[in-house]
């Protein structure tokens, strides 16, 4: 399949791409980060639901919002949009056309919605045994729930996180930015690298079923398996940890600070810094299993010694001493960092037209030696690229 001039670890596949929203999109956006080129299919009448999700949206030159709202510009980059309306007997014979000369087919409809138009994984696959076709829905392709919507908040509450997040007396909470669809779209990527695998060594495709749900559930990770273990559910404990003490935010003079000890000698030099030695030789606070066991005594003794000192006299005093602290940053004081600056974590981009001028984007956190992350188109306005693609695959519109 034919790639873009900039050679990345992927350089040369063709994706094409037919899902919307985060899950999927924040898929494809990796995979052309790493150097695939992705054709996004929208639909002609307004394209990716999220173009819509503003404000904020990137003003034209004329002051206008445009159709590329911050929601969509977060999981878009690298992208080429052809407006299609596969409702049409002409746009599927589009799609499917596009499919032969593809190498992954991404989509997260609902199981079943894309079979009335011919375009499910088992009329693709059949057409072309050696494509990787990547299924994304809310509770997976199978099971009682499988006809069910999924979307990112429904996994978090269907999946457990939101009963482990937020304060104890607190309502369950999720978590502020879409974490089961990003999750969800980190397993779709490593999937499909691994069925490329598979078919660069047998020459042959296959079917990847992804749910959001199930993404949600395999991310339980250590609270998870304490519940498999135990059978007791875990509560909610704000910005406590689970199984280490102390491990949590605490208030300081003029704001807050996080401390995370993670051994009985982090604790000593940490009660050493706050001139509370006697802590470490007291029982309750001895070992991490004391600690957890009397966490409210805990909290208790060591709140007012932190209270006392400046955020920045907390952090300057415990790295000093070799002990886990760090800020709790706004995003204001996140991206004006030093250290995002340093690591390129911010990318700043032209847009394809003369009306929308330069877009922010978050960089890419993959370092690569030899085949670096490149950034090679900003994310598109609805079916700008549908001319050009279709003329240079040879595809009829």
């Amino acid at each position: 399949m034919t790639g873009g001039s900039d050679m990345g670890p992927l350089d040369g596949l063709r994706v094409l791409d037919l899902s919307r929203i985060l899950a999927g999109p924040t898929c494809t956006q990796l995979l052309g980060d790493l150097g695939a080129e992705i054709i996004k299919i929208e639909n002609p009448k307004g394209g990716d639901d999220t173009r819509s999700w503003g404000p904020p949206f990137v003003p034209g030159k004329d002051g206008a919002p445009t159709d590329l709202s911050a929601y969509y510009l977060c999981a878009n980059r690298n992208k080429l949009s052809v407006a299609v309306d596969i409702s049409t007997a002409e746009g599927q014979e589009t799609v499917r056309a596009l499919a032969r000369q593809s190498d992954i087919v991404i989509e997260n409809f609902k199981p079943g919605g894309l079979a009335k138009y011919g375009l499910d994984a088992a009329a693709l696959c059949a057409a072309d045994p050696a494509l990787i076709y990547c299924s994304i829905s809310g509770y997976g392709q199978t099971g009682p729930n499988a006809h069910k919507p999924g979307y990112d908040l429904m996994a978090q509450g269907f999946g457990g996180i939101m009963s482990l997040t937020g304060e104890p007396d607190g309502q369950p909470m999720k978590v502020g930015v879409g974490i089961a669809d990003v999750m969800c779209g980190m397993y779709a990527a490593v999937g499909i690298l691994a069925a490329l695998r598979h078919r660069d060594q047998t020459g042959q495709g296959q079917h990847i079923d992804l749910s959001l749900v199930d993404a949600q559930v395999a991310w339980l990770i250590n609270e998870g398996t304490s519940y498999l273990t135990t059978g007791q559910r875990p509560i909610r404990r704000g910005n406590g940890h689970p199984n280490i003490a102390p491990y949590q935010v605490f208030a300081t003079a003029d704001g807050h600070v996080i401390v995370a000890v993670g051994n009985d000698g982090q604790f000593k030099r940490f009660c050493a810094f706050l001139a509370l030695e006697a802590l470490p030789e007291d029982d309750r606070f001895a070992t991490n299993s004391a600690r957890l066991n009397n966490r409210e005594a805990l909290v208790e003794a060591l709140s007012p010694a932190l209270a006392s000192r400046s955020t920045a006299a907390v952090i300057e005093g415990l790295e000093g001493c070799g002990v886990p602290v760090g800020p709790v940053q706004t995003l204001d004081q996140v991206f004006a960092s030093d250290q995002v600056a340093a690591r390129k974590m911010t990318v700043t981009m032209p847009c394809d037209d003369a009306e929308t001028g330069n877009v922010q984007l978050i960089g890419n956190p993959l370092k690569f030696s030899a085949t670096p992350i490149t950034y090679r188109h900003a994310p598109p306005h609805l079916g700008q690229d549908t001319a050009e693609v279709l003329a240079r695959l040879k595809i009829k519109s």
